[in-house]
């Protein structure tokens, strides 16, 4: 956020400024400051910078004989822009008044992009107003044009400079988990100093917001709370956000409140840029409440938490077989009083379509979704053959990527000789100290390329294999694993293995399954499974040539034969 001040006075009340008398020239200042922390510097309000920016103008001032009759101040304000509010002003100002001089500190105080400087440049000429710099000889002569050029081109170089090694230093404090910037709440930055009296940074937990956060998760990750609700109770708890000097503590927004429940952070990732590293600060939840949070965040949304009609843990997964519209929730009452409650077509509902499912029972419906959890939970036979022959296509993949390992690993070995061999030669005064970093600068860069690039080798399939494995032991107890639930956790359930479930007017199931489950539950896959078993030679099969096609391990296949067999539902049909 950018601080503007504008000042019409000098920090002295009694030197104002005033109507110059008629043989003085009018000038203007323009001053500015580039970060807040400049701006605030010494407890002040316009810090150290400005006003020492102020005397060398008004000293400049004088040597011209003009007088400043207008100050224009952007304190905190870059100058990579030219969209400043007192800039704007002062340019809107020149045009409507009559002024001599336009004077400032130095050149890249109004402009450090040389398209920007021309363009202010060129208003002040039009405007009959002469810059003049404080502390540059900057003025209209060829001499001073040329210097003006060229100290533009040099603030602009300046910038871009800074802002690349800026950039550079930054990536490599979050390569190193380093966190950029303000810690989120919760944290506290704090500096250090060691025995050597040598000034660091670090965070630490705060031990009044912390726990509070901490309790924020774990009751998230319960699926008992939704967003609003966990932000009212932790506004009850007193959670109030970090005091600065310019605001007050106040208490956390609902957005807030969901931003830090998404927030890598605190499970102790630093996320620079897209890249996700494993931070050194210490992590206030553990990762599997965090991915629980996240998986909670994700089925209310996915799965349309609509609390404020009628809610269901199903609501969201199933869908009308006739026009794939979603099933709602309707409460209908009969003449004694009793209480039905009924899954009915939302587009028949709205009229939206021409529809003519019937409403069904939820506990039927609930009775269905239970039976097929039943008829795919799959075999302590089947989990077994599944499990090995998917171990056995990952063996064949890793082996196939044996090749380029080698070859990155060749490389890598190359690299860490060439380091060797260039400390010997620094050592043996061959090559000079800046040449020594540059070329280490560029193999360690180089280094960390291929590094990430074999660690994703062995990462990727390892974290692959770990899925599927996961995926197959949910498999080989999804019926009794959901049996047990409670609705919130039916929910995620549905959400992990369905995308849709479609129930047809006779009452069957059509499923779109979640992955991996559209493969391991494919009929053709679990035959495979079973006769690779079988054959002790492990025959490559036509499922595990699909397996071999492309980095991913999962290929869509639509279920077939694995739906319930037709129940009798109750139905309320409505007559014409």
């Amino acid at each position: 956020m950018t601080t503007t001040t504008t000042t019409t006075a000098a920090a002295d009340p009694a030197a104002s400024l005033i109507e110059p008398p008629i043989s003085t020239a009018v000038a203007i200042s323009y001053l500015r400051v580039s970060t807040r922390e400049q701006a605030s510097k010494g407890g002040t309000d316009e810090g150290f910078s400005i006003p020492a920016q102020r005397d060398a103008v008004r000293r400049k001032a004088d040597q011209l004989g003009a007088t400043i009759v207008e100050e224009f101040v952007d304190a905190g304000a870059s100058a990579k822009s030219a969209d400043r509010p007192d800039l704007m002003r002062m340019i809107q100002y020149v045009k409507t008044n009559k002024v001599a001089y336009c004077i400032v500190h130095k050149v890249d105080r109004l402009a450090r992009n040389r398209a920007d400087d021309v363009t202010i440049h060129l208003a002040l000429q039009q405007a009959g107003v002469m810059l003049v710099s404080a502390t540059e000889n900057i003025d209209e002569t060829p001499s001073g044009m040329l210097l003006h050029g060229i100290m533009s081109t040099i603030a602009e170089f300046y910038s871009r400079n800074l802002a690349t090694e800026v950039t550079k230093g930054m990536t490599q404090k979050a390569i190193g988990g380093g966190t950029l910037g303000k810690a989120p709440i919760g944290y506290l930055n704090v500096r250090t100093r060691d025995d050597q009296g040598r000034e660091g940074r670090t965070v630490e937990l705060d031990p009044e917001r912390a726990p509070l956060i901490e309790w924020a998760f774990k009751a998230y990750a319960s699926g008992n709370w939704t967003v609003s609700q966990l932000h009212d109770e932790l506004t009850s708890r007193g959670l109030v956000s970090l005091p600065t000097p310019k605001r007050p503590s106040k208490p956390l927004a609902v957005s807030s409140v969901h931003r830090l429940l998404t927030n890598p952070y605190y499970k102790g990732d630093v996320v620079y840029r897209g890249t996700r590293y494993k931070g050194t600060h210490p992590a206030l939840v553990p990762p599997e409440v965090w991915y629980q949070v996240q998986s909670v965040l994700t089925a209310h949304k996915t799965a349309a938490e609509a609390t404020q009609v009628h809610d269901h843990y199903l609501k969201g997964t199933i869908h009308c077989g006739q026009c794939g519209s979603r099933l709602i929730v309707s409460n209908a009452k009969n003449r004694h009083g009793n209480v039905y409650c009924y899954f009915v077509c939302s587009g028949r509902h709205s009229k939206r379509t021409d529809c003519t499912r019937g409403a069904i029972l939820i506990e039927d419906v609930e009775k269905l979704i239970e039976d097929y959890y039943t008829r795919i939970q799959i075999s302590p036979a089947q989990r077994d053959a599944l499990s090995g022959m998917l171990h056995h296509e990952f063996d064949r993949l890793m082996a196939a990527e044996t090749d380029e390992l080698e070859r990155l690993t060749a490389h890598r070995d190359r690299l860490e000789h060439e380091q060797d061999r260039l400390m010997q030669a620094h050592y043996a005064d061959a090559i000079p100290l800046p040449v020594l970093k540059r070329e280490q600068d560029r193999i360690l860069g180089e280094l960390d390329r291929l590094n990430r690039r074999i660690d994703a080798h062995h990462g990727d399939y390892a974290d692959a294999r770990a899925h599927l494995d996961d995926a197959i032991g949910l498999l080989a107890n999804c019926a009794d694993i959901y049996q047990r639930c409670d609705d919130a956790n039916r929910r995620l359930c549905n959400q992990a293995f369905f995308t849709k479930v479609y129930i047809d007017e006779d009452d069957k199931l059509r499923v779109e399954n979640n992955r991996p489950f559209e493969m391991l539950l494919d009929p053709e896959v679990n035959a495979n499974a079973l006769n690779w078993t079988q054959n002790g030679d492990k025959a490559r099969t036509p499922a595990n040539d699909s397996f071999g096609k492309g980095s991913s391990l999962v290929r869509g296949v639509e279920l077939r034969g694995f739906e319930p067999l037709t129940s009798s539902l109750r139905t309320k049909r409505s007559t014409n």
